[in-house]
């Protein structure tokens, strides 16, 4: 059986508060109310408020003087400009975990399982959960701190989910692409960095 994934409250409300910007419930220029969301939710305004402050950090709301927290007008340019920087990102770091990846595939493995079996029942938020997870993965096994945190801090998950939902409608499958990114890693591919740099790119939004 698999281990339920548990989230924080702050990611809970970020969450909830991401949700109902892809929904439209928040259109963009429309002020977000923290205190609303706090008696909503039943919780202290104090995880409102960091939850807002991630989000404004990735640039999906804005803080305007005088008129509180609003939904920024996001367009698809905004979606795909992260995946450039991503994509950089990820080729240095699947040069940096190749030895180790070669030797030792568990931490993917899993992951390739997963949107396996999500692809079947076509689950899109588990598809984004372990497409997400299994790059991180692959961050992680380069073993640098610095490139780990500044890949968290493109806000990977967010973007991800907003490119799927808004931009990719149609249900696809993605386990077969990174089963193959696996087997590179295994074969020792001389190439997977360039490799995994155009998976990331083949993933932007088409503009």
């Amino acid at each position: 059986m698999a281990t339920p994934v548990v989230h924080s409250l702050r990611e809970q409300i970020r969450e909830h508060i991401l949700e109902g910007i892809i929904s439209g419930r928040w259109q963009p220029g429309e002020r977000i109310v923290e205190r609303r969301i706090a008696a909503e939710l039943a919780v202290s305004q104090t995880p409102v408020r960091e939850a807002l402050r991630e989000l404004e950090s990735l640039r999906l709301i804005e803080s305007v003087p005088n008129k509180g927290v609003r939904v920024r007008g996001l367009t698809a340019t905004d979606l795909k400009e992260s995946y450039p920087v991503r994509a950089g990102l990820e080729q240095v770091a699947a040069e940096l975990a190749a030895p180790a990846l070669a030797e030792d595939d568990s931490a993917l493995a899993p992951e390739v399982a997963a949107l396996y079996a999500a692809d079947r029942s076509g689950d899109g938020e588990a598809q984004v959960r372990h497409t997400v997870a299994f790059h991180r993965e692959i961050v992680r096994a380069a073993g640098n701190a610095v490139l780990l945190h500044t890949w968290e801090s493109l806000g990977i998950e967010v973007w991800t989910t907003l490119s799927i939902r808004w931009l990719s409608p149609e249900p696809r499958s993605y386990a077969e692409d990174h089963a193959e990114i696996v087997e590179a890693f295994k074969r020792r591919d001389p190439e997977i960095g360039e490799l995994l740099k155009t998976h990331v790119l083949s993933c932007a939004p088409r503009i």
